[in-house]
């Protein structure tokens, strides 16, 4: 009888100090995920993107229109920590949300520093959110996964990381492969909205099955689930993101706070006086099968619809080449141009003949460029607007990897060489009456000039022109 007795408080007692040990690993991981903090914390690549880069795109050239029932100071507004924790608490989220010094740190880059990239993603992701949307929803995952693209690419389809991560969701070469993506010179489906989110959300639904915790799960995509799983022998076996933490990749570490912190901007913007850009991306489109190996520029031209737009409907064709010659390829297009590409299509396919034979018997104009010597204080995109060009495009021109630059250096500007695309047009010039469906993008186009250019000339504030408007074209 004493045996058993003392069997008995042997097993009450190790039950007590096993639930005494679970209780304080709890408490322990809760403490950590709110009181953690990062001196040296890296940025997420997405956030490194120059504003002009983001705003170079063709539909905000095209509509930078904000949304009239926005009001906007152009400040943000701080908030307590207890305002953020309660937001944060109130978000209809499964992955859990919490609030400590490093999600604040992202919440104040998106509310204050990159407030028109905010503004930007906004508006795209009207077109973009319902794509995401469909496919967690075919996986049965959370939907705030959505908002993992604004991390990842800011948005930006032909988006390339420094690792060679490519397209909204970011994915690598090997992964892709994996998942059954096809990633050649002419097409690459990481850069498809719809294939890239249909293959990152069977990705993001493995490594939740290996994990089963969201926060490792997201790590894990961003840094691979070895690097994962190394971070959790390191810990000491910890299987939370904020007991494992310090032990991660430097630039895994922001990648989940960063991901709290684009489900909360994306949801509280207005408390921080941020509109979104009115991005008008056609919302209603329809796929074509292409049987034939066509150019965009054919379509572009029989169509009479700009090419930028065919170009930002169908990102994964690299070259502006569908090769459905080889197997069948899907064309995205506006649903108004379906039936008008259905007409034209014996059209653009003998078109095809003449746009090939021109390229090969024409030779392409070359850039005309110049020299600048950068002075002290001057930057890339301080240079960048002062000859009506991007950064991205000063960065092509160049070689430059990144944006440093040092004073005393010269580095070719294009079309310095040419005086009215430097002056803005000061040259003699000719007259163009705006047409239906006529952008500024397209006109510059016509005449081989840039967008900024025909505004400066016209003194234009924006990209936004009006039938039967007269512009000043320069005289080439």
């Amino acid at each position: 009888m004493k045996k058993i007795i003392f069997i008995t408080l042997l097993l009450i007692t190790a039950f007590a100090t096993s639930v005494s040990s679970q209780e304080a690993d709890s408490t322990y991981v809760v403490s950590l995920r709110d009181t953690i903090s990062d001196n040296n914390m890296v940025i997420i690549e997405s956030l490194e993107y120059e504003n002009d880069t983001i705003l170079s795109n063709w539909y905000l050239q095209k509509f930078t229109n904000i949304d009239s029932t926005c009001i906007a100071s152009g400040e943000n507004i701080e908030y307590s920590d207890s305002v953020y924790i309660e937001r944060l608490s109130k978000l209809p989220t499964l992955i859990d949300m919490p609030y400590n010094s490093i999600i604040k740190e992202y919440i104040t880059l998106y509310a204050a520093k990159r407030r028109k990239l905010v503004e930007s993603l906004l508006g795209f992701g009207i077109y973009y959110f319902p794509i995401f949307e469909e496919a967690l929803e075919r996986e049965g995952l959370p939907m705030e996964l959505k908002y993992l693209p604004v991390i990842e690419s800011a948005l930006r389809p032909n988006a390339v990381s420094k690792a060679g991560a490519s397209g909204l969701w970011q994915i690598m070469p090997k992964t892709a492969k994996g998942l059954g993506l096809e990633v050649n010179s002419l097409v690459d489906e990481r850069r498809s909205p719809i294939a890239s989110s249909d293959a990152a959300a069977k990705y993001l639904k493995e490594l939740y099955n290996i994990y089963n915790d969201w926060s490792l799960a997201i790590a894990a995509y961003n840094c691979g689930p070895g690097n994962v799983n190394k971070a959790i022998v390191r810990s000491g076996g910890k299987k939370d993101f904020w007991g494992i933490y310090h032990h991660l990749p430097r630039e895994t570490r922001g990648y989940v706070p960063a991901f709290i912190a684009a489900n909360y901007i994306m949801t509280y913007y207005e408390e921080h006086n941020i509109c979104p850009v009115a991005a008008e991306i056609p919302l209603a489109t329809d796929t074509i099968v292409i049987n034939e190996r066509i150019n965009l520029q054919q379509i572009s031209a029989v169509l009479n619809t700009p090419i930028e737009m065919l170009r930002e409907l169908n990102p994964q064709y690299r070259n502006d080449i569908i090769p459905g010659n080889i197997k069948p390829y899907h064309l995205r297009l506006p649903i108004q141009l379906t039936y008008a590409y259905i007409n034209s299509q014996d059209s653009i396919i003998n078109y095809r003949q003449e746009y090939f034979a021109r390229q090969k018997t024409v030779e392409p104009a070359k850039l005309e460029y110049g020299y600048h010597k950068i002075r002290n204080g001057e930057s890339l995109s301080s240079i960048a607007k002062k000859y009506h060009t991007t950064v991205t495009k000063l960065k092509e021109l160049n070689g430059l990897k990144n944006n440093n630059i040092r004073a005393g250096q010269n580095i070719k500007v294009p079309g310095a060489g040419n005086s009215n695309l430097s002056s803005g047009g000061s040259g003699s010039t000719k007259s163009h009456k705006v047409k239906s469906g006529e952008t500024l993008a397209s006109i510059a186009s016509r005449y081989g000039v840039n967008v900024n250019t025909l505004k400066n000339i016209n003194g234009l504030n924006s990209n936004l022109i009006r039938i039967g408007q007269v512009l000043k074209i320069p005289a080439k």
